[in-house]
């Protein structure tokens, strides 16, 4: 297996090819992306252990829309089982990954709240909006720098390291290495990605919003309702289908890759 170094123009291919495939069989794969958001939701919700759980099967139930991205991609048929299959077939590995990121981002999060108290901190396990006081301060910046800094690299060993587990039989350790190269070879192409993400997601219906929101005044709640809800319904699926379209550029493949996988 070998990771390719691409142009950074590869980043904003990524997202318009992601969504054409997505386009190929929208209703199932945008069902599959909506049971994974709603799973955890509600683990999220159940008392105590939830957090826990939630963060546990996030990696195996990634795998499975994108199992299901990567067989509508080769032609392969595409079922609602593909995504419960991972938890099935892996379920030790893509469980510990998700452990592995859990510690680590709260060990980040622990030394980023030295910057302002534990603020930032007590808002992520509250679940809350932080209120205007508390973002007025300046610790609170430097705090969100630090975690920023401090997550990069993790976010850089599991972006691929779930699909190098589940579809190639790699350990932990060679995923998170593996994904971690892949992503440092190519940081252009996820700064052009970031960028192309933020553009489509944010910036772009903000500005239809505002435009229509100022000819309109009266129909400012019921613009952005119109825009949001259709753009999350084709942005979410995207970009999930995204996440398979770079695993398949990155990687150059020479091992046999189970259909079942």
């Amino acid at each position: 297996m070998q990771a390719l170094k691409l142009p950074a123009a590869s980043g904003w291919q990524w997202l318009t090819q992601g969504y054409a495939l997505f386009r190929r069989q929208p209703a199932l794969i945008g069902l599959m992306v909506m049971s994974y958001w709603m799973s955890l939701v509600i683990f999220n919700v159940l008392p105590f252990i939830g957090p826990i759980v939630a963060s546990l099967v996030m990696p195996a139930l990634s795998v499975g829309v994108m199992t299901a991205c990567r067989n509508l991609d080769r032609g392969l048929p595409v079922t609602l089982d593909l995504f419960l299959r991972p938890l099935k077939e892996s379920p030790k590995p893509l469980m510990a990954l998700g452990g592995i990121y859990l510690l680590y981002t709260l060990f980040a999060l622990s030394i980023a709240s030295l910057a302002d108290g534990g603020g930032l901190m007590q808002a992520v396990q509250a679940g809350k909006p932080l209120d205007e006081s508390t973002l007025d301060e300046g610790g609170l910046l430097m705090a969100a720098q630090v975690l920023l800094l401090l997550m990069a690299p993790i976010l850089m060993a599991y972006w691929y390291a779930p699909a190098l587990v589940a579809w190639h039989q790699l350990s932990i350790g060679k995923a998170l290495v593996f994904s971690f190269i892949a992503c440092l070879r190519n940081w252009r192409a996820f700064l052009v990605y970031g960028l192309a993400l933020v553009g489509v997601g944010a910036l772009l219906p903000g500005f239809v919003v505002g435009v229509i929101s100022g000819l309109f005044p009266e129909m400012g709640s019921i613009v952005t309702s119109l825009v949001t809800l259709p753009l999350i319904m084709v942005l979410a699926p995207t970009v999930f289908a995204s996440f398979y379209i770079s695993y398949r550029d990155v990687f150059v493949v020479t091992e046999h890759i189970s259909e079942h996988a």
